[in-house]
């Protein structure tokens, strides 16, 4: 027997689209900042900077959107080894020191 990986792959098809108007990179910025500071207990602000720091800033950002179309995704989760087999994958993932390892054991379908 040798290992295998259990994997998700998920595909998001799409047509992209980049700018770089001041404006609308403003409003991005200004908006992924407030979600970002808003923890803090005194919150950053884009507006905190001075407006030509930021005019040279916006210069070497480049915005990009990216409205999804389609997705398509594919898991392989040891769902073609037997139950036996999936109960170990499983508890061996569960018993890892790694979160991810733990969220991966939660996925594995270990009943027929």
């Amino acid at each position: 027997m040798v290992p295998t990986w259990n994997y998700i792959a998920v595909h998001a098809h799409e047509p992209i689209e980049f700018f770089k108007d001041p404006k609308r990179l403003l409003q991005i910025v200004t908006r992924l900042t407030n979600v970002h500071e808003a923890s803090r207990a005194t919150p950053w602000a884009v507006s905190d900077a001075p407006a030509d720091f930021i005019a040279v800033q916006f210069r070497e950002i480049v915005g990009v959107r990216i409205p999804i179309t389609m997705v398509e995704g594919k898991r392989k989760m040891s769902q073609n080894r037997p139950a036996p087999d999936r109960v170990g994958v499983a508890t061996g993932l569960a018993a890892s020191k790694l979160a991810r390892d733990q969220e991966v054991a939660a996925l594995i379908v270990v009943q027929d």
